[in-house]
């Protein structure tokens, strides 16, 4: 692994969701993970994909300190907009590269199908690798992977913890309400 890539620094915070880590490089973040009971699960999580390198502690990026501040924000139901933070994808191919790219032009609430991401990333046609693609998405919430829905509207997989059921959370957090349909209201016989 180059060495832009290594990983800087880590962190394990904890937010109203649950326990989140994140770890960066000097060009960028590198993992986020999502929300799990206890800070151990998250340091283990983190840990196993980080590229860990013998170098000096330095100082946190300033960077880092306001995106820890929003991902507790939005944990706690604020409108966050994460598409400035600086995302190290070193290693990614081009189609994925896309694919993220397109997704992180989705604003806070706003969705789309697996069929449309990729049609936006100039692969149409391409749904199911698009899933695949989201499925590896490193950094979830900044790369807001849990806005792709499936056809018709329906909630689709999520490789975080917690699977659909955490998609289908992040998504009512921010105003979207996936699944059946509201019973439709019964007339009153008069």
């Amino acid at each position: 692994m180059d060495a832009s890539h290594a990983t800087a620094g880590h962190a394990v915070f904890e937010t109203v969701l649950g326990f989140m880590g994140i770890a960066w490089s000097d060009a960028g973040l590198t993992r986020l993970c999502l929300p799990q009971r206890n800070r151990d699960a998250v340091e283990r999580r983190l840990l196993r994909h980080a590229a860990t390198v013998e170098q000096p502690v330095k100082p946190e990026p300033q960077w880092v300190a306001e995106l820890i501040a929003s991902i507790k924000a939005y944990a706690a139901g604020e409108d966050i907009d994460f598409s400035g933070v600086p995302v190290d994808l070193s290693g990614v191919d081009e189609f994925r590269l896309a694919i993220y790219d397109a997704a992180r032009k989705l604003a806070f609430g706003e969705t789309t199908t697996y069929g449309e991401l990729a049609k936006r990333a100039g692969h149409a046609g391409l749904a199911r690798e698009t899933g695949a693609a989201l499925g590896a998405n490193p950094v979830p919430l900044v790369i807001p992977c849990h806005r792709i829905l499936a056809a018709g509207g329906k909630i689709g997989g999520f490789s975080a913890p917690g699977g659909s059921a955490t998609k289908e959370k992040m998504l009512a957090m921010e105003g979207v309400h996936v699944g059946a349909p509201p019973p439709a209201q019964v007339s009153f016989g008069f």
